[in-house]
């Protein structure tokens, strides 16, 4: 091989590198810091004129750690409360979970931040899969001391002048005890009903039921890398069916939220996501 040969492997293999540097400093300090606000319109059969227009802002998988502290959740608090939302919907894993260190500690930082949610209906939320495996009676009082109502197992129900939404909730799936049965015996015949579950993949067995108009899951953080090959690397259990966006299940619409944290903390080409509904009667 001559010596342009040489030079031009060298230089392609210094290129290369330089890439790869540059990918992995993005995709560790600049995606997961690009937070987006997505916008999303839906017509739930179910619901009453009375509430159309209704919004729900969903955020999900906050994961608090080291990186993850109380300032940066509460300039995603801001975010959420500028898009004025009348109610917020936080679909688990407030904690994570490592077997080599407690991180537990963090979760109870998250107390200040998330009282500054702003919505007229109030913040409800599931606990999912981190939050059981680290310690979910820490992370319930966490929620109590937020004003953050648990859906466990259960139907709380809104009215507007005679109109009904249920917001319905199970346990997670993987780790905790869900009860679809109990919320289905809770849940009056006529409303729309949305079911917060952590995990979208339940959605097979929720739509199955006939009764619910909207599911809203995360866990899945979207993959982290949205790349075809890579990105099921780390998708976990029970997210590899629906891992991102918007899908209709046996008739009931499912999404699948991004997440604002990351496990581990590694994000490309798949943005930290809030997720803004708009509900239409029609």
């Amino acid at each position: 091989m001559n010596g342009c040969g040489k030079y031009c492997i060298l230089l392609g293999a210094a290129l290369g590198g330089a890439l790869l540097l540059g990918g992995l400093v993005y995709a560790r300090k600049v995606e997961p810091e690009d937070v987006e606000v997505v916008s999303v319109s839906l017509v739930l059969p179910r619901l009453d004129a009375r509430f159309d227009g209704y919004r729900i802002a969903q955020i999900s998988d906050l994961h608090a750690d080291g990186w993850m502290t109380p300032g940066r959740v509460l300039g995603l608090v801001n975010l959420v409360n500028a898009e004025e939302p009348d109610l917020v919907a936080i679909t688990g894993d407030f904690a994570t979970y490592s077997r080599f260190r407690s991180l537990i500690r963090h979760a109870s930082r998250l107390v200040a931040p998330l009282r500054r949610l702003r919505a007229p209906d109030g913040v409800v939320a599931v606990l999912g899969n981190h939050d059981h495996k680290t310690k979910a009676h820490t992370i319930r009082r966490v929620l109590a001391a937020s004003g953050v109502v648990e859906l466990h197992n259960t139907v709380l129900t809104l009215r507007r002048h005679g109109a009904a939404l249920h917001l319905c909730g199970v346990d997670d799936v993987k780790e905790g005890a869900p009860g679809l049965s109990r919320v289905l015996e809770r849940l009056p015949e006529r409303g729309a009903a949305v079911l917060l579950a952590h995990e979208p993949d339940f959605a097979d067995e929720s739509a199955a039921a006939g009764r619910f108009d909207l599911q809203l899951s995360g866990h899945s953080h979207g993959g982290q890398i949205g790349l075809p090959v890579l990105r099921s690397l780390f998708l976990p259990k029970l997210s590899r069916k629906y891992p991102s966006g918007l899908y209709c299940v046996g008739g009931m619409s499912l999404y699948t939220n991004r997440g604002l944290g990351a496990h581990p903390r590694l994000r490309f080409n798949c943005r930290p996501e809030i997720t803004v509904f708009t509900l239409r009667s029609v």
